[in-house]
C-alpha cells in the first residue's frame, strides 16, 4: 500500500506546491459540486465556480487546452444554471426537472459537433496536435459542454453525458498524472450514476402529479 502511495505522489515531484494545493482544492469543491447537483441542490453553482475557476488556471499552465475549455466554459453556465434553477415558473415552483424534447435533442448535436470543430481550431492554433491525449480530450470536451448544458437546463439526460465523460476522464487523467483529479472523476462517476437515478425518481414522481 506505502509503494501505491509512494508512485502517486511521485507524480507531483516536480510540481510547484502551489499547483498541487490549488489542485486538491478544487477536486475538494468539485466534489461537494457534483453532490449538491444529485441533491437538486442550489450550492452546486457556488461551489461549481470556484472549483472552475481554479482548474482554469490549473489546466492553462498544464496547456490542456480543451479541459480548460472546459472549466470556463462550466464557469459560464455555472452563472445561467444559477439563474434558471432559481427563476420560478408560477408563484410557488421553480424550473422543474424535464426530459429533452425533439428540438433539445437537436441542439445537443449541434452543440457537440460545434464543441469538437471549436476545440480543434484552439489545439491547432496553438499547435498543440503533439499526443493522442489530444484527441481524447477534445471528444470529452464535447461531452462534458453538452452535459453542463443540459444541466443548467435542469434536464434529466444530462446526467448520461457526464457518466460517459467522467468514465473517460479516470484514466485519462490518470495517465497526465492528475492523480487526485483522475480520482475526482472515479467518484463523479459513482456520483452520476446516483444523480441520474434520483432525477428520474424526480421526474417521474412529478409527471405523477401533474
Amino acid at each position: 500500500m506505502t509503494s501505491i502511495f509512494d508512485w502517486m505522489f511521485s507524480q507531483y515531484q516536480d510540481v510547484p506546491t502551489h499547483l498541487i494545493i490549488l489542485e486538491f482544492i478544487g477536486v475538494f469543491f468539485g466534489f461537494l459540486s457534483v453532490w449538491f447537483s444529485k441533491e437538486e441542490n442550489i450550492l452546486v453553482y457556488p461551489t461549481g465556480i470556484i472549483s472552475t475557476a481554479i482548474f482554469v488556471y490549473i489546466l492553462w499552465i498544464y496547456a490542456l487546452l480543451g479541459d480548460m475549455l472546459i472549466n470556463a466554459y462550466y464557469f459560464i453556465m455555472s452563472i445561467y444554471g444559477w439563474h434558471v434553477w432559481t427563476r420560478k415558473i408560477d408563484e410557488t415552483h421553480l424550473t422543474p426537472i424535464t426530459k429533452t424534447t425533439l428540438n433539445e435533442k437537436k441542439l445537443m448535436v449541434g452543440v457537440f459537433l460545434a464543441t469538437l470543430f471549436f476545440v480543434y481550431l484552439v489545439y491547432d492554433w496553438f499547435d498543440k496536435w503533439t499526443s493522442w491525449v489530444a484527441y481524447i480530450d477534445t471528444i470529452t470536451t464535447g461531452l462534458f459542454f453538452v452535459g453542463m448544458w443540459l444541466m443548467a437546463k435542469k434536464k434529466v439526460e444530462n446526467w448520461i453525458f457526464w457518466i460517459i465523460g467522467d468514465v473517460i476522464s479516470v484514466p485519462l487523467y490518470f495517465y497526465k498524472g492528475l492523480m487526485f483529479t483522475s480520482f475526482q472523476y472515479l467518484l463523479f462517476t459513482i456520483i452520476a450514476i446516483y444523480g441520474y437515478k434520483a432525477w428520474r425518481k424526480t421526474l417521474n414522481k412529478n409527471l405523477q402529479t401533474v
